[in-house]
């Protein structure tokens, strides 16, 4: 990221001072360069943010900082051909990812940094190493400090960035890994009666993102169809939201209103004024919300159609008290509309005759 490059080139420079100072080295601010003339030795600091930024580089070394916030195709895609010229090393520093950060995260798959490790930890060819500290064992933090920090930590939070443990099911989560892949299904079971799209705009001016989950109403339930939540504009949400609901050809797209209120339905109507827009006001706790949803995934009432890593993560990490992202909120929004609301069964629907008229857009 480029806080990571700002804090990096600090450190770099400082302990380097004395040869830059002497000509030695030549040191350039604006590429973030450190070398030595006339030679391809040299030091470089890029951010990933952008994997495509990185082409048409070489090393022979690559340090991939903060591994966990960056798209994978950083290293695939970009990083691995780096070091074919010179059979380079790379190096891959990681914290398990927190709640929070994951919602700045360019990674398609949260858990991709720890995939990594496990991949690295199991590997017997010699081709990895895997290391593992925690920040007890870091001596450059104060002991006093620590202590009095990880006294406010919730017991998660200690476990992910204190003893960086890679975490993907907390102790108390309404949903379980087990549970979303036994009822996992790889195509829709046939043409839905209902389809809804769940919309959770962010209440957040960090950039949360807005949550945006499909779901479709068959005989033995609900089926998740897609999850295209994004860190976004009102206007760039909406555009999305509305494509998903022309998409699927849903009935209902249903918004929480907490955060911009009527607002929010303009902002859909906005961009397409023939959306049926419906309303919801978050006026319970987040868990008596989600309980139901949850008990429904329990039960198998609920199947994902493919895999939705970063929905997922948020479901098996979200815990009563912490901040609800706003996936699972959209998921819990569409979830009580198909399963709970009005006219949500398989019967109510076939009695209202929309079943022979419905188009599944699988057909």
């Amino acid at each position: 990221t480029s806080e990571q490059i700002a804090r990096y080139w600090t450190v770099v420079c400082r302990a380097l001072q004395e040869p830059i100072k002497a000509n030695i080295l030549k040191k350039n601010e604006t590429e973030h360069i450190i070398e030595l003339p006339g030679t391809e030795q040299r030091i470089r600091a890029k951010t990933a943010w952008n994997a495509d930024s990185l082409r048409g580089d070489y090393a022979d070394e690559i340090y991939f900082d903060e591994w966990q916030l960056m798209d994978e195709d950083a290293w695939g895609l970009v990083g691995a051909p780096m070091l074919l010229d010179n059979n380079g090393n790379a190096t891959f520093i990681y914290t398990p990812p927190s709640l929070h950060s994951r919602s700045v995260s360019k990674a398609s798959d949260p858990q991709h940094a720890a995939k990594l490790f496990r991949r690295a930890q199991a590997d017997t060819s010699g081709r990895w190493a895997a290391f593992h500290f925690t920040s007890h064992d870091n001596p450059y933090l104060s002991v006093d400090a620590l202590g009095e920090i990880t006294s406010d930590m919730t017991s998660l939070a200690y476990r992910m960035e204190i003893m960086a443990e890679d975490v993907d099911e907390a102790p108390g989560a309404l949903w379980k890994r087990e549970t979303l892949d036994k009822y996992r299904v790889y195509k829709a079971p046939g043409d839905f009666a209902r389809v809804a799209v769940g919309v959770d705009p962010s209440g957040s001016a960090r950039g949360d993102a807005v949550g945006i989950v499909t779901a479709g109403l068959y005989q033995d339930g609900m089926y998740v169809i897609s999850d295209t939540s994004l860190n976004a504009s009102p206007l760039e949400w909406a555009r999305v939201a509305v494509a998903e609901y022309h998409r699927f050809r849903a009935d209902v797209m249903v918004a929480e209103s907490n955060y911009g209120g009527e607002m929010v339905e303009a902002v859909i109507h906005g961009v397409d004024p023939k959306v049926n827009v419906k309303l919801v006001t978050a006026t319970r706790g987040k868990a008596v919300r989600a309980e139901p949803i949850s008990a429904a995934y329990e039960k198998g009432r609920c199947h994902h159609i493919g895999s939705f890593p970063a929905l997922e993560d948020e479901l098996c990490l979200w815990v009563q008290g912490d901040k609800s992202p706003n996936r699972l909120d959209a998921l819990v929004w569409v979830g009580t509309e198909l399963l709970l609301g009005g006219g949500s069964t398989w019967q109510d629907v076939a009695d209202l005759g929309n079943v022979d008229n419905y188009v599944s857009p699988w057909a």
